[in-house]
């Protein structure tokens, strides 16, 4: 089974959409890619992922607006949105867990996509380790 972290990418710039999803399968994700948000949000009711990527500006429903979308279905998922600009009011980030914009780094990007997409271990641990030690008493 491939253990790749899925990112549900939500652009409606056809050419930019190729480009970061080529550059995210590169450094090992998986990409689920949408132009639309409608489609996307459609889609996302019926597909896990373990982090939306957004683009901020789409002439339909801005990033910010399916961000609380995705949050309203799956509260725990993730959600990254990506702009042009430098910073965005906080109202646009309620449902956001990062923001990247004008000057961002692709590595801190990646970086923070890879630690907001991670296992909850401690939890997950806990449940294991109490499981282990009932078994062996």
């Amino acid at each position: 089974m491939e253990n790749r972290t899925t990112v549900f990418y939500v652009d409606d710039n056809p050419k930019s959409s190729r480009l970061l999803t080529s550059v995210l399968e590169e450094c090992g994700f998986r990409v689920i890619a949408k132009n639309d948000p409608f489609e996307a949000l459609a889609l996302c009711q019926r597909t896990y992922f373990d982090l939306a990527l957004l683009d901020y500006e789409m002439p339909l429903m801005s990033g910010s607006r399916l961000a609380q979308e995705i949050k309203f279905l799956m509260p725990d998922v993730p959600v990254v949105l990506i702009s042009g600009r430098s910073s965005l009011p906080s109202a646009e980030l309620a449902f956001v867990d990062a923001h990247f914009g004008f000057g961002t780094v692709l590595d801190d990007l990646l970086w923070t996509m890879r630690f907001l997409a991670r296992p909850k271990p401690a939890r997950v641990a806990d449940q294991r380790a109490m499981t282990q030690w009932a078994d062996s008493t």
